[in-house]
């Protein structure tokens, strides 16, 4: 399942968690976004013995953003081990982003 992190909870989730985390940024506004979300929930099913995966609406939660100087979305970033291992922008195809994910991971 597809859980939701916000500025206040993203240092402690990506930090605490026993597996590589997937974290999408995006915007309810955001065509791609919407298009790409029904995906990630698959994928937060799919993959859940692999990697733990977020949402976090970057209208409500600037600050991660920011920080992760996020300039386009959707932008997924896959953090191990509390840092970022990689990122991508923009809508892909589920195969292509078990792909990312499972190279990303290993």
């Amino acid at each position: 399942m597809t859980k939701i992190i916000t500025d206040a909870s993203f240092k402690n989730e990506i930090s605490n968690s026993t597996k590589p985390v997937l974290v999408d940024f995006w915007a309810p506004w955001c065509g791609p976004c919407r298009q790409l979300s029904p995906v990630i929930d698959e994928l937060a099913n799919d993959m859940a013995n692999e990697i733990e995966i977020f949402k976090c609406n970057v209208d409500d939660n600037p600050e991660m953003p920011s920080q992760f100087m996020v300039r386009g979305i959707p932008s997924l970033m896959i953090f191990k081990d509390g840092k970022l291992a990689d990122s991508k922008v923009g809508a892909l195809p589920k195969h292509a982003l078990i792909e990312w994910i499972k190279k990303t991971i290993a």
